[in-house]
Order: C-alpha cells, then sequence, then structure tokens
C-alpha cells in the first residue's frame, strides 16, 4: 500500500519503522531535530548495505531511496514542504521519540498544523497512556497506539491500542496499514503495559524476588527458565539485553500508574544497578559481567529448578488470566502476544489448559498465605474458572 509514513526519531526504533514502511513501498520521512542520530541512522543503512550482495543491494537502494532524512531545529518547516506535495496520498505519522508525555503531546500538537486531517498519529509508547497522549490534540479521534517490538523491522508482533477517545475508522485503518506490512497484530485496551510490557512483569519481578531472599542466584535462575521452561533467554539475561535502566523505568511507570499496586513493585536490586550505570550488555556490566567470557555456572539441581520455573510461570500465568478478566484483550491475542512479542515458548493461557487451572490457583494461594502479600493474590477469574472446572480453549 502506498502511504505516506513520517517516522519521528530515529533511534534504533525509529530506523527499524523506517525501514518496515519503505520495504512495503511507502513513501517515508524519518525525522529528528538532532542532527547527528539522523547521521547514526544514516549510517546504519549505508552500512547494512555494503554488506549485501549484488541483488540484495539493489533491493536495499530502492527500499533507502524511499526514506528522506530530515534533520535540524527547522525540520518541521522541511517537512512542511515536504508533505504538501503528497496532499492527495494516505498518510500516517509514528512517534518514537523519548519516552516523555509531555515531549510527545508537543510533538503531536506541533504535527497537527503541518498534516492532513485525513493522516493517523500514532504513538509508539510502550507504557504511556494514549488518551493522555491524545488529550492535548485538536483531533484526538485519529490518535492511536501502535507499539512495535525491538528490533522493528524483525519482531512480528504489533500492538494495537486505540485510546477512549479513538474512532473506528482509526482503528480500521491503522490496522489494515500495519497488516499490510505482514506484522501480526493484537488489539489491547489502552491500560498500563498494553499486554506484553502488563503481563511480563513476573518474569522479571519474581525472578528479582527469588534472587533477593537467596532462594538462588543469577545463573540459576535463568537456567532454570531456559533449560525447564524452555524459554529462550532468562530473565536476567534479558534484563541485561534490555538494559536495566529501561527494564526499571517500564516497571516503575507500570507501578504507578496502577496506583502502587504491590503485584508491579519494582526491585531495590535492580534500581541500584542502575544508579550505578551497570546496566547490562551496552555498559559490559549489568547482573552478568560481560568484560569476561568465563560466565559463572547454574546449580543444576533439577528440584529446585522446578520450583523457580513453577513460582515465576504461576505469576505469569496469574497476569494474563487477569488480563482476559479486566478485558485488555482476547485470549486469542494474549496467547498471541506473548509468543510473537517476547518469544514465550506457549501461550500462557494454553499453558494454563495444559497444567490445570486448579494447580495454579493451589500455588498462588500457598504464595498468598505464605508471604501475607497482595502481590500473590489469584485473579477473580482463575477461581471462577476452579470452580465452575472450565478451561480457556474448550
Amino acid at each position: 500500500m502506498n502511504y505516506v509514513v513520517t517516522v519521528f526519531g530515529s533511534g534504533t526504533m525509529g530506523q527499524g519503522i523506517a525501514q518496515v514502511a519503505a520495504k512495503h513501498q511507502c513513501n517515508v520521512f524519518l525525522v529528528d531535530k538532532n542532527a547527528e542520530q539522523i547521521q547514526k541512522a544514516k549510517n546504519y543503512f549505508e552500512t547494512k548495505k555494503q554488506k549485501l550482495e549484488s541483488e540484495e543491494r539493489k533491493q536495499w537502494e530502492e527500499l533507502v531511496n524511499r526514506i528522506n532524512f530530515i534533520s535540524g531545529e527547522n525540520s518541521f518547516v522541511l517537512l512542511k514542504e515536504k508533505i504538501q506535495q503528497f496532499s492527495k496520498t494516505e498518510g500516517m505519522i509514528i512517534e518514537a521519540i523519548v519516552e516523555n508525555l509531555s515531549a510527545k503531546q508537543e510533538l503531536f500538537q506541533k504535527a497537527e498544523v503541518i498534516f492532513p486531517s485525513n493522516y493517523i498519529f500514532a504513538t509508539n509508547t510502550s507504557s504511556l497512556s494514549i488518551a493522555s497522549i491524545a488529550s492535548t490534540c485538536k483531533n484526538p479521534q485519529r490518535v492511536i497506539g501502535i507499539h512495535f517490538f525491538n528490533p522493528a523491522h524483525i519482531m512480528p508482533l504489533v500492538e494495537i491500542i486505540p485510546a477512549i477517545t479513538t474512532s473506528q475508522e482509526t482503528i480500521q485503518s491503522a490496522k489494515t496499514i500495519i497488516d499490510s506490512w505482514n506484522k501480526t497484530t493484537v488489539l489491547a485496551k489502552d491500560t498500563p503495559g498494553f499486554i506484553v510490557n502488563r503481563i511480563a512483569r513476573p518474569f522479571y519481578g519474581e525472578a528479582l524476588r527469588i534472587l533477593e531472599e537467596g532462594i538462588a542466584d543469577v545463573p540459576t535462575i535463568d537456567w532454570a527458565m531456559k533449560e525447564i521452561g524452555k524459554f529462550k533467554m532468562g530473565p536476567f539475561e534479558l534484563m541485561d539485553l534490555i538494559g536495566n535502566d529501561i527494564n526499571f523505568t517500564v516497571t516503575k511507570t507500570v507501578f504507578e500508574s496502577f496506583f502502587y499496586d504491590p503485584r508491579y513493585k519494582p526491585s531495590i536490586t535492580q534500581q541500584r544497578l542502575m544508579e550505578a550505570k551497570l546496566l547490562g550488555k551496552k555498559t559490559g556490566r549489568g547482573f552478568y559481567d560481560y568484560s569476561s567470557e568465563a560466565k559463572p555456572e547454574p546449580t543444576k539441581n533439577h528440584q529446585l529448578g522446578e520450583e523457580i520455573f513453577f513460582r515465576i510461570l504461576v505469576m505469569l500465568i496469574n497476569e494474563a488470566v487477569e488480563a482476559v478478566y479486566l478485558n485488555i484483550a482476547s485470549i486469542k491475542d494474549i496467547d498471541t502476544a506473548m509468543t510473537k512479542g517476547v518469544n514465550y515458548p506457549k501461550g500462557l493461557l494454553q499453558w494454563a489448559d495444559e497444567i490445570g487451572v486448579e494447580k495454579i490457583l493451589t500455588k498462588l494461594t500457598e504464595l498468598q498465605e505464605l508471604y501475607n502479600e497482595e502481590r500473590y493474590r489469584p485473579s477473580v477469574l482463575l477461581k471462577k474458572m476452579v470452580k465452575e472446572k472450565k478451561k480457556f480453549y474448550e
């Protein structure tokens, strides 16, 4: 589909989104007021070209030729001139700038002045309220969340999140465009963390709790989740890859947005790593030290590993069940989101059916009684399903 797509923010996410749009024949504007960042984006596309063989290189050049790079403090003036050339073409803007509410609101307010009224305004926020971002726009009906996962040109999942003010036309148009880019789309309610970043919190949070209690060390917990749970990465490997600053900030945002619900409580351990700038792979040290080739060995105790895995899994399943109960997304979209967005070995609700919801409830009740914390409270829906002997997939 021949759309005009303007991507604001030329970091890794912005580059990936621009690449996906250009690959699918869209005219793309990649915009960043930081000229140095735009140059990095240009270098990325050029470096990739040099690594390709002749036929692939030609296709890559055609893709890059559909991307217009715009930078500098007067980028909006330059953009206005370019957009006027496509006044009769349908389009969309996708902001992938800093995760700051006022910055996103200001960007959309400026964009309303130069973009036609039929353009979709999409935010790639991972945790901010779509309704809040849309609230300062004159036409909030065209604002929607379109959340890609990093790297955007590889990861298949895209969460589509309408605000309460988003029109049905905008929802349908946004889905049509993203589907045409061969992405797997899921529809989520505008609540903190949407689907993936909400449901995945216990993968990190409960692993950190187990570490802090001294039940097991970092490599052992990672080993348990990979060896027994068949996850592709352990929680500490993944936190180091994402960046402890990013992971902690998302957790903190979700925690605050849910009015300090104990289920989403951040970890002081991770906060201290962030404060010490031990952010993971990008700084050379986080939960692991990447300056050394030798990684610490896990304690390969199968019984301990089973206990670790099941404790984290029941917390994940409980979050997924709660998301169904609160109509955050459909059963199918929740399982799709977790397998396609964060590469879980299977859908959590499918997993619940296989294990048996009664076993899940028994473990959660045991944890709640032991700790006497709301963190472990079972979902009302889980209790109902046990009582009524129901499954998610009948």
